[in-house]
């Protein structure tokens, strides 16, 4: 089987990986009709399925996957358009629609490639059904499988918070689809289509800490972001004294908040060690072959 790959481009790429609930979005998306249609209140939901991952010893998106889907049985066919159906309604932080294109064309204006990733527990399905879809590059998530009539029998995907570390390895070194075994293969520095320290990952709670150490670990930039209409701080306090990122500012995509400024910079920062980089390694090149 031929995989794609994309291989390091003439003009650096600084890749921004998201979370998505409460970093893209206010609340859970399942919390934003698609609870409530089958009978629950929120906490009532979460109460039950974390239950139900403690008494089968289970992993808890896998415990909501299956919640979702035992749940929605007398009240709809649960389907795959039933979900996309759901993450129409979900709700975007400010300026959200607007920012993938803003922060693409100013890293044309600075002579950057800009992408756009998301890394989230929440359903691929529903992320698929949003406006803002589209912007992404690829979109990793727990997703579903689904028979010939499009309704779900089994999990297809789960991401949880230790293995949402494999997609910024997948993002880095371009080997995107996740059936492809190569991103276990050794690559030269050089080779790298996206060097770590050209990785930003934007989330907002303890789930993120494996990405944001690791971007961390590797000179990139984790942002921990906070809702700028509750303004509670307490969570991105801690996660900044315990080191786990770098930086912290409101989830406010608008032009000219706190959080464009600081990937503007990010960006320019990234045009500029592009140069450096270049240099260095055309040095050690030399030094290596001479004489």
């Amino acid at each position: 089987m031929v995989f794609e790959r994309r291989y390091r481009e003439a003009k650096p790429v600084l890749a921004i990986c998201y979370d998505f609930d409460k970093t893209l979005s206010p609340e859970d998306m399942q919390a934003q009709g698609f609870i409530q249609s089958i009978g629950y209140n929120v906490d009532a939901f979460w109460d039950s399925t974390n239950a139900l991952a403690r008494a089968h010893d289970m992993d808890g998106n896998l415990a909501y996957m299956l919640q979702m889907r035992l749940e929605s049985e007398g009240h709809f066919q649960f389907t795959r358009q039933m979900l996309l159906e759901y993450g129409s309604h979900v709700r975007l932080f400010e300026g959200v629609t607007t920012w993938f294109e803003r922060m693409r064309e100013y890293g044309r204006q600075c002579g950057v490639i800009v992408e756009h990733y998301v890394i989230s527990s929440g359903l691929k399905e529903m992320i698929e059904g949003t406006a803002i879809a589209g912007e992404f590059e690829k979109i990793y998530a727990s997703s579903f499988c689904y028979n010939a009539d499009g309704i779900a029998i089994w999990p297809a995907q789960v991401v949880n918070f230790t293995n949402k570390t494999q997609f910024l390895f997948r993002i880095s070194k371009g080997i995107l689809d996740i059936n492809d075994p190569s991103v276990n293969d050794h690559f030269p520095e050089e080779a790298f289509r996206v060097p770590f320290r050209n990785l930003v990952y934007i989330g907002d709670s303890d789930t993120d800490i494996p990405c944001m150490k690791l971007v961390n670990d590797h000179q990139g930039h984790s942002i921990c972001v906070y809702d700028p209409v509750l303004g509670d701080k307490t969570k991105v306090y801690r996660m900044m004294r315990d080191a786990r990122v770098r930086y912290f500012a409101p989830a406010d995509y608008r032009e000219g908040s706190e959080l464009d400024a600081l990937l503007q910079a990010i960006i320019s920062k990234t045009a500029v060690a592009e140069i450096l980089d270049k240099k260095h390694l055309r040095d050690r090149q030399e030094a290596s072959t001479a004489t």
